[in-house]
């Protein structure tokens, strides 16, 4: 039985730093219909005014946060956050990679640091992943997709084996990789289309 899908965002919902096509929120309107859907924030504002906001959870900042719509509001659950002490140190450490490898964009995406190993020995105490073509996620040591699922269940109600996820990054160092650990269902997409397919699968498995 499939009770939640949760979603990652760029690679999946949506091409890298490119906004969710119609025919995407659509789907997942559509979706909510007979499931609990997760994924990041930025998602919310390309849904149809259809779509069962009830059932919908936010994990924005690699499911760091967790929110949930309440008589039309959207109310932060939990949160794990940096200071502004490892907020700084993390941007020191990007920018002392950067220098490593000879890289200076102009712009503030693309591929920008090839290794993520350099990251990981300067900051040992935090989670590092990559999380899709074009980002690299930083959160505190254990805070992964894998926790935030948990805490997901806890306050959904829904118990993990009722969960799917649908993303792109599922393989090791990948920033959805923890989740496939924690021993979810998982699918592995390469782009919007293939998450399409997966939503139709999805309703033909729940006969709708």
């Amino acid at each position: 039985m499939i009770s939640l899908v949760t979603f990652d965002l760029d690679g999946t919902l949506a091409l890298s730093k490119q906004p969710l096509l119609d025919s995407m929120g659509e789907a997942l309107a559509d979706l909510l219909h007979i499931a609990h859907v997760a994924f990041e924030k930025q998602i919310v504002l390309r849904l149809p005014a259809r779509a069962d906001r009830s059932k919908l959870w936010l994990l924005p900042t690699t499911g760091t946060n967790l929110y949930t719509c309440k008589e039309g509001q959207w109310d932060r659950v939990c949160a794990n956050l940096f200071n502004n002490s490892d907020k700084e140190r993390i941007l020191e450490a990007f920018d002392l990679s950067l220098e490593k490898t000879g890289s200076k964009p102009e712009k503030t995406w693309g591929n920008r640091i090839e290794d993520r190993g350099d990251l990981m020995q300067r900051l040992p105490e935090m989670s590092i992943n990559i999380g899709g073509a074009t980002s690299i996620d930083i959160t505190q040591k254990g805070a992964d997709k894998a926790y935030s699922l948990k805490r997901l269940g806890d306050q959904s109600g829904i118990p993990l084996e009722e969960m799917i996820l649908i993303g792109d990054a599922i393989f090791p160092g990948g920033n959805d990789y923890p989740a496939h650990q924690l021993g979810l269902k998982a699918v592995k997409v390469k782009d919007p289309d293939g998450t399409l397919a997966a939503i139709a699968g999805i309703h033909a498995c729940l006969g709708e």
